[in-house]
Parts: C-alpha cells; structure tokens; sequence
C-alpha cells in the first residue's frame, strides 16, 4: 500500500511538473502573439490615418482640377505646379502605406498570424482610441448669470 502511494505521489509530482512547464509554455506563446498583435494594431492604425491623408490629397486634387476645368477651361496641366505638387505627395504617402501593409505580412508570416486575430486585434485598438478621443479632462461649464460669480472665482462686492 505504501508502495501504491508513493508511486501516486511521485506521479502526481510528475504531471504537475509538466502542467506548469506547458503553461508557462503557453503564456510565453500569448505574450509573444499579443506583442505582435499591438505591433500590427499600430501600424495598421498609422496604415489608415495615411489613407485619410492620401483620400485628402484626391480631393484637394479633384477640386484643383474641377476648378481650372470650370473657370479657366483647362483640362492640360503639363505646365502646373501646384497639380504635381500634389501628384508628389499622393505617390509619397502610397509608398508609406504600401511600406505599412509590408511591415503587417511580414509579422503576420513570421509569428504564424490569421487575418482573423489582426482583425480582431485591430478592432479592439481602433474601439479603445475612438474612445480615448471622445473623453475630455475639461471641467463641465457652468453658466451663470451677469454678476453672478462661479465656484473658484472671488465675488467682487
């Protein structure tokens, strides 16, 4: 019998031993996956604030272009500046978000995500920072009337 339960003890030593090496295991693989995550969550976030900027520039670009098309009746832009000025930009900041989805595959292949954890991932970042904009550290207002002196401030008598 007492055989039997030390055999018992020694196994029950075992199986805990090895529940702990898997779940720091684990843990190491969650942390590991959820540092990516925020990488990806970042880069994608920065990934749509440049297509707002470059959705800017074709509008900026499509108000030029209906404006001398109206006005002037131009429709040849070979000789104008402020055309290619925007031109530039808009091939600069589509390098910069073509570098962006580069940067998100290849952290995505490395570490063996699914569009499914990045989208989730980038769902709950873009969630939490619409939040964080529409919370304020600013006092309410309180109105008062002419002569009437709100809370902090010294009444003139």
């Amino acid at each position: 019998m007492t055989k039997l339960w030390n055999d018992l003890k020694k196994n029950m030593k075992d199986w805990s031993t090895a529940a702990v090496e898997k779940a720091e295991e684990v843990s190491k693989i969650a942390v590991a996956k959820t540092e990516e995550l925020t990488k990806i969550s970042k880069i994608k976030i920065e990934e749509h604030q440049l297509q707002r900027e470059l959705s800017k520039n074709y509008e900026k670009m499509g108000r030029m272009v209906t404006r001398h098309a109206k006005d002037d009746n131009m429709v040849n832009f070979s000789g104008n500046q402020e055309f290619f000025n925007l031109v530039e930009k808009i091939d600069k900041i589509q390098v910069e978000i073509d570098a962006k989805v580069l940067a998100v595959q290849r952290i995505k292949d490395e570490y063996d995500l699914t569009d499914k954890d990045v989208s989730a991932a980038v769902s709950k970042a873009e969630a939490s920072l619409q939040t964080d904009e529409n919370q304020t550290d600013f006092e309410p207002i309180v109105e008062t009337s002419p002569g009437e002196a709100s809370e902090g401030e010294p009444k003139e008598e």
